[in-house]
């Protein structure tokens, strides 16, 4: 028969805090900032109660619970950066580009535009520090590679096994006896930062967990995250493991490009399941309503981190913020970078494939000419009073003694800023081009006597 919910509640949370004692701390925040449906405060009180005797009596294991807590909790500190502040430099910038803001809260940080990949501004991108929960970016994009490839589908049911049950740290709370799906695992993976969700899933795809940060590793290096060494997939504290501010906004580009539907999961601001719902520990979802991602991390040593991803005007920025000494002052720095990229940078498109761009006139074709275009489509991340100024100019290549075809290269097309080449692709014959006939040759001779 099944229990009442307020006796599932009370056991479970009795089961997870004698299995894993160093939850107990952690617990009485994460339990009194959800909105659980139809369980009183005092059988949350109960339960920590009846617990509490026996996680006071075992080991106490700092845990990484990678995400903010709500605006309702107290904003506790780790210790700051210390030296001085990392230097700001802006790449995309031009002579007339002001600055990018000194951040001297944080360890290190990078603002990037998801579409081009161009570096807006960054301070220390590359110095290797503690990942926290960030570490849960790349165990979500494996999974929804599986997802992608077949491996896994989002309805499936996960078995929970007791490691990912004694998980510490943060929980969307599962257990050995749960029915969970795949789809509901990676919610409380992205949403709840769920240190089970993690391993459940990491176990569900690879076998174990060490199989899985095999393939984390090998991922991370096809995508040139060459200062990033993964060792969990949960991001709990080892002197390891580490990533860079660089790292993140690779890794988060690469998610948003393949795997759009992380986006979907990673704006909503709380998340239910088994009737607790717990509120997304995101704290700049609920201060920017540009932002719809991405993670949290946190612990002693990485400090508040923070991966956020916004979609403002033309644009969509990726900013990651590592090592601020609270919550509140790591959000003031995503807001200060995400306004600094808005407002003196923007997305132009310069190139369209097969809209037209020259006409390219020769005698060795039927027609006298064949209309030319880009090869492929172009963005270019600029200063904002930069657009206006962009140039191309075009080289041709090709031989016409035998026409041309629809697609074909005939030369390059190139694209410069004030002297800088941009960007360069080949510029193309939009249409077929047959070569000039003997009669049209004779034409064209003998009008030249005329």
């Amino acid at each position: 028969m099944e229990l009442p919910h307020e006796a599932r509640c009370l056991r479970l949370v009795k089961k997870s805090v004698q299995k894993a004692p160093s939850r107990l701390p952690r617990m009485k925040k994460e339990l009194f900032m959800m909105k659980p449906t139809g369980i009183s405060l005092l059988v949350l009180a109960a339960a920590l109660a009846a617990a509490a005797p026996v996680a006071q009596a075992k080991t106490h294991h700092h845990a990484a619970h990678g995400a903010a807590p709500s605006a309702k909790n107290k904003d506790t500190a780790t210790a700051g950066p210390t030296g001085p502040a990392p230097v700001p430099d802006s790449p995309a910038a031009d002579k007339n580009t002001p600055a990018p803001p000194t951040l001297p809260q944080a360890t290190a940080y990078t603002l990037m535009d998801a579409t081009t990949g161009a570096i807006l501004a960054e301070a220390a991108p590359d110095l290797q520090v503690a990942p926290a929960s960030l570490t849960k970016l790349m165990t979500a994009h494996i999974v929804f590679q599986a997802l992608h490839g077949g491996a896994l589908k989002s309805d499936q049911v996960v078995p929970i096994s007791v490691d990912a049950w004694h998980s510490v740290g943060s929980t969307m709370f599962i257990d050995t006896t749960s029915t969970v799906t795949v789809d509901q695992l990676l919610h409380g993976l992205i949403i709840v930062s769920g240190n089970d969700a993690a391993v459940a899933l990491a176990e569900q795809v690879a076998g174990s967990t060490d199989a899985f940060v095999q393939i984390m590793n090998k991922d991370a290096a096809a995508m040139g995250m060459t200062n990033t060494v993964y060792t969990n997939v949960d991001g709990l504290p080892d002197p390891a493991e580490h990533t860079t501010a660089m790292d993140v906004a690779i890794l988060s580009r690469n998610i948003i490009a393949s795997e759009p539907e992380f986006l979907q999961i990673s704006k909503q601001q709380s998340y239910t399941y088994n009737n607790i719902t717990q509120a997304s520990w995101n704290p700049v979802l609920a201060h920017d309503a540009t932002v719809d991602g991405m993670k949290t991390g946190l612990t002693d040593a990485s400090g508040h981190c923070i991966d956020a991803t916004a979609l403002r005007g033309n644009m969509r920025m990726i900013a990651v913020v590592m090592g601020g000494p609270t919550w509140t002052s790591s959000t003031a720095a995503i807001e200060a970078l995400l306004d600094y990229g808005q407002k003196f940078f923007t997305d132009a498109k310069v190139a369209t494939a097969g809209q037209q761009v020259d006409t390219l006139a020769s005698e060795a074709l039927d027609s006298g000419s064949v209309a030319v275009g880009a090869g492929k489509d172009i963005t270019l991340t600029l200063p904002a009073d930069a657009a206006a100024r962009v140039t191309h100019a075009i080289a041709y290549t090709a031989d016409l003694t035998s026409g041309a075809t629809k697609g074909e290269t005939l030369g390059t097309i190139t694209y410069t800023l004030d002297g800088k080449t941009l960007a360069t692709t080949p510029a193309v014959a939009l249409a077929d081009s047959a070569p000039a006939s003997f009669v049209t040759k004779l034409k064209r001779k003998l009008s030249h006597f005329l």
